[in-house]
Formats: C-alpha cells, structure tokens, sequence
C-alpha cells in the first residue's frame, strides 16, 4: 500500500507548471540538487541555469560541478567568487555579535543563506530568469531561509521546492538519477550531508540525528585533525582586532575571508571548534548537528573577550542578551528583518572600542584566551599593580554598606516574621 500523499501548493509564491520559463537553480553538485536540474527540465519544460557560489567552501572542487551542471542540461552555468563580500558583509556582522546559537554553533549555514538568497536574486534578475530552485527540503530550516529572504528582496519571483514536490525517497532518487545517467556517489550507504562554506561545515544526517546514538565522526570529519589525535604540544596565536574584527594574524595582515582561511588551517590542526548540539529547528523539532568551526570558534572567543574587557558592566549585560536575541533572528529566518539592522548598529557602537591584540592557546580541540592587550581595556584589579587609576579602598566598607542595604532589610523583615 502507499502511503506517500502528493503535495499541494498552498502558497502564491510557489510556481506552478506553465507559469515559469527560466529558472535559476542554487546548485551545490551533489546528488539532490543534480537530479533537480534534470527534474525542473522534465517537470516544468523550463530552462535551468545553475548558480554556484564560492563562499570558501572547505571540500568542493568548484569547476567540476560547473561543469557537471552543463553535462546534465543547464543551458548556463554560473560560479561565483564572494568570499570577500561574504567575509566583510556578512561574517562580520556575526563576529561583533558573538554569533552563537544555543552553545557553540557560530551560524555557518544562517549566515550563508543570506548571501545566497541576495545573489540569487541579482543573479536571476540578470539573466532574466522568473524562478528560483534550491534543494532545501520541508522539514528544515533552510527553506524558511531562503524563500522568505529571496522574497524580501523580490517579491515578484516564484520559487521552486523539488525535494517538497517530488515524493522520492533516497533510493527513488538513486533509481531517477542512474535512469538520467545523473552520477550517483560511489558510496550510497554515507548518510550524512554537509553543508560548506568558510565559517564552518554543518554535518546532519545518520546517527547524528538519533540523540541516543553516538556519531561515529571519523567517517565524516575528516578535513581537520580530530582533537584526540591533535599535537601534544600547545599553540599560541595572536589576533589583532579594530573596530571588532580582526585584521592581523599573527601579526601578518590579512583580508577577514584570507584570514579566516588560513586560521582554519592553525586552529583545525589542534582539533578546534568542532560542536555537537541537539537544537531547537525553526520549524518546530529538535535536530541533531555536528559543526566544523576552527576559525570561527577563536575569533569569537577572542571577539568576547576582548569586547568584554574593554566595555562596562552594564554594557556587558546588555551586549550579552542581545547576542543571544541575534543568534536567534539569525537562525530564525531574519537576517532582512530591520530588528536585526537595529542590533547591527548598535553592535557597530559597541565595537568602536573592540581594538587590541588578543592571544588564543590552541591545545586538543579547545581554544582558550590568555592575554589581551588594548588601548581601551578598563582598569582592573590587580595585587601589584599602582597605577592606572586610583582606588581608594577607604570607600569599600561604604559602599558595601550601601550596596548591600535593601538585602540585608529583607532578612531582618523575614527574622522577625519568622
């Protein structure tokens, strides 16, 4: 018997076969987005142009997909360099806001759906195409992303869901592609999925997603040194920030994408930045994910530290929840929202300040702070030090005294009802 039930577009935006001639595909290579590329040409008789983007993805050969899109039928097939723009637009609004959900999970894929969905649309719009594709499918977040994004900024356009549409189950898929001589994988029993770009690579799929199971990361983390098998001997890097992002590794100045670059290199030696979380989907479960972040995980602990050190106490307080308020736009869907352009700015305030040289010990997958220099940094306590500014410890007793007087009130109140 089968249960599959077929789906019905509930959505205006959603095109439907006829109303689209050319579609822009947001092409990856693998086997999902491959099949669709035959797929939208069978089942739409529209045109297909693939956009890949370079986003300083960490495992892909990036002219071999461009050419594999041509092999299966797209009648252009476009790659794009963005890492630049990627790095200073987007990354670095991550960076001056401490960009992490739930844990450790610096936003790699959130803060990639954003660029994507922007150059989909200046591509389409371009090469005149009325529809956009991408191979998210119906229980991720993904698809929240990039639609309500790419409709924010045209609302004109339609989209295209195949994996919603099509009903195939992965050995479906298979079947379909070996039928369109579309390459399957040499190892269809490898259940796990990335995505990739130079932030991070997000693993799903497999045991990662059963919480009582444990993910045997061997098979799939194998771009970086794992932390058990990372050199015994500790590392020290040192980043030199202004206006909250760093500009020099090492002391060698760099570009925000060369830099992330060749600090994922350092910090993936030593095993750094790799996060495992069962998280809150925007849609409603829970998800299991396995993330590779060598690099954003220093920068952000460098970032925090330093932003911490040389900002108030009530500063600190406030930059803390909107953090986490940040992290959660971000993952959920908003980037074009102008909330997130409120937070922005004042993230830019705060980091007028964030200038300095913050030194990271790398050392068996963690990455610990242990020393900060800044011509901002705020006066601190010290069993030796005289100088700087002064404190006269004749006060103390006074302010404790003060400090402490609706507390110690309340008690006296509750001892006597009591």
């Amino acid at each position: 018997m089968n249960t599959k039930t077929s789906y019905i577009k509930a959505s205006s935006y959603e095109a439907k076969n006829g109303e689209v001639k050319k579609v822009l595909l947001l092409y990856s290579g693998g086997l999902d987005t491959s099949v669709m590329l035959k797929w939208i040409q069978d089942q739409y008789n529209a045109e297909v142009i693939a956009l890949t983007l370079d986003l300083g993805q960490q495992g892909d050969d990036l002219e071999a997909i461009r050419e594999k899109a041509l092999k299966l039928g797209a009648v252009k097939a476009i790659i794009l360099d963005v890492k630049e723009e990627f790095a200073n637009d987007f990354l670095a609004k991550g960076i001056k806001a401490n960009a992490s959900y739930q844990g450790d999970y610096h936003l790699s894929t959130p803060i990639g759906r954003a660029i994507i969905a922007k150059k989909a649309v200046e591509i389409a719009q371009k090469e005149g195409a009325d529809c956009i594709a991408h191979g998210c499918t119906g229980k991720g977040n993904d698809q929240v992303r990039l639609e309500g994004y790419i409709l924010a900024l045209d609302p004109t356009v339609k989209i295209i869901a195949p994996v919603r549409e099509w009903n195939m189950d992965r050995n479906e898929e298979i079947n379909y592609a070996k039928k369109h001589g579309i390459p399957v994988p040499a190892s269809i029993d490898f259940p796990y999925s990335v995505d990739d770009n130079m932030w991070g690579m997000t693993w799903e799929g497999g045991e990662i997603e059963e919480p009582d199971q444990i993910a045997p990361i061997e098979r799939f983390l194998t771009t970086y040194t794992l932390a058990k098998n990372a050199p015994d001997k500790e590392e020290l890097v040192t980043l030199s920030f202004k206006n909250g992002l760093p500009y020099k590794l090492n002391g060698e100045k760099l570009s925000l994408a060369n830099l992330i670059v060749k600090l994922n290199n350092i910090a993936g030696k030593h095993g750094v930045g790799v996060v495992q979380l069962v998280e809150d989907r925007l849609v409603g479960v829970k998800s299991g994910g396995i993330y590779e972040l060598p690099a954003g995980h220093v920068i952000i602990e460098a970032h925090k530290a330093l932003e911490k050190y040389v900002s108030t106490r009530q500063l600190n307080e406030l930059k803390a929840m909107l953090d986490i308020k940040w992290a959660y736009l971000c993952y959920g869907a908003l980037w074009y929202d102008p909330v997130m352009d409120a937070i922005n700015a004042f993230n830019d305030k705060v980091n007028e300040r964030a200038e300095g040289v913050v030194t990271v010990k790398l050392f068996k997958g963690t990455a610990t702070v242990v020393a900060m220099n800044s011509p901002y940094g705020l006066d601190h306590v010290s069993f030796t030090h005289v100088g700087g500014y002064p404190f006269n410890v004749n006060a103390s007793a006074g302010f404790t005294e003060i400090y402490s007087l609706q507390m110690r009130l309340a008690n006296q109140k509750k001892s006597i009802i009591d």
